[in-house]
């Protein structure tokens, strides 16, 4: 019989929430324990469709992982970072301009984040495809590939598709519309990714106005972050002004990316959101991040689904003929290889900035 001892590693133990009185963002939250009957179902995509109408955010919670499965991947989220060599990292860093992809190591200092002070980021993140045997892995994580591979299929299957089926739903779709754009065992680059956050120096601070990761939207279709302590997170919500994302203990915060725009005609609009310093009173913490990035199938074209009644009556907003829409991957590749890389343009919005990916304006925001 397999042995019930898990392989053992540092415990992560989270910080002290902030006593700071900031300006939270007024989120939904999702119940996706109701997600699994045709009831419940009905009862939460519209739900849905108005948080992701107005915040493009929400919390959802009990997604099917205890407290305790919680904290252990957060444990396993710090090997990666604590357990492997310099040396051995840079085995397992790729050529992300020239594959167009993460997957193991993203080292710091690799993202432009105030391109007039040169500023680069101090994140290191590690990436594993959703098919956690794709590619190796350091030694010190190995051992918890077995946990990973679950994690991947728990967030794919238990948080992700409701979600898709909640979506599908709100635009008056089958339910399996969207998750038939996103499965398992395809080929595609949806991912787990650990992401560490150094703390920086007054200078880097100063100059950088304390954004540690420009305003953006994500690039696939939908993100789940596993929430955790530390403050940083912040969405540019429908007033214009930037509020905090707070924290929920063993929530997820789950929000739609630029693929999910491409698919529903503009419908959902990826929220504009970037990371700042912690708050004063958490900033001697380095901040932890896990999360499941997800993207339809590489050969999925990104296309409006022109059949939904919502969209009918509403219209739909093309980013481009459908003749010219990219497909996933290439879309990936080319939203992966100049992000933080490329001289962006100044553009005539304010604190604003532009390139141009496949033939689509892509902004950043300062």
């Amino acid at each position: 019989m397999p042995s019930l001892t898990l392989p053992e590693c540092g415990r992560y133990i989270p910080p002290p929430e902030t006593k700071e009185a900031l300006e939270f963002a007024d989120l939904a939250i999702i119940d996706l324990s109701k997600a699994h009957t045709p009831e419940g179902r009905a009862e939460l995509y519209p739900q849905l469709r108005d948080a992701l109408s107005t915040h493009g955010f929400i919390y959802a919670i009990n997604h099917g992982y205890t407290q305790a499965q919680r904290d252990r991947i957060f444990d396993i989220a710090g090997v990666p970072f604590t357990d492997v060599t310099p040396d051995e990292k840079k085995i397992y860093t790729p050529d992300v301009e020239k594959v167009g992809y993460y997957a193991g190591y993203k080292a710091r200092q690799f993202w432009k984040v105030d391109s007039d002070n040169q500023i680069l980021d101090q994140i290191e993140h590690y990436a594993l495809n959703m098919n956690v045997a794709k590619r190796p892995h350091p030694l010190a994580l190995r051992p918890f590939v077995p946990e990973l591979d679950e994690f991947a299929r728990h967030n794919h299957f238990n948080i992700l598709h409701p979600i898709l089926r909640l979506i599908a739903l709100s635009l008056e779709l089958p339910a399996e519309t969207l998750v038939e754009k996103h499965n398992f065992d395809r080929t595609g680059e949806t991912s787990v990714r650990f992401m560490k956050y150094y703390r920086r120096s007054k200078d880097e601070e100063e100059k950088s106005k304390n954004v540690w990761l420009k305003g953006h939207t994500d690039i696939g279709s939908i993100t789940i972050l596993w929430s955790q302590p530390i403050g940083g997170l912040q969405i540019l919500a429908p007033d214009g002004r930037w509020k905090w994302v707070h924290h929920i203990d063993n929530a997820l915060v789950i929000n739609t990316g630029d693929m999910m725009k491409f698919f529903t005609g503009g419908y959902y609009k990826p929220t504009i959101h970037r990371v700042v310093q912690p708050p004063e009173d958490q900033r001697n913490y380095d901040r932890l991040g896990v999360y499941y990035f997800a993207m339809p199938d590489d050969e999925v074209r990104l296309l409006p689904c022109a059949e939904s009644p919502v969209l009918q009556r509403v219209g739909i907003e093309r980013q481009c003929p459908d003749e010219d829409s990219p497909l996933c991957e290439t879309w990936r590749k080319g939203r992966t290889t100049t992000y933080g890389r490329s001289d962006l343009k100044k553009a005539i919005e304010n604190n604003v900035e532009e390139e141009v990916v496949e033939g689509i304006v892509v902004k950043h925001y300062n």
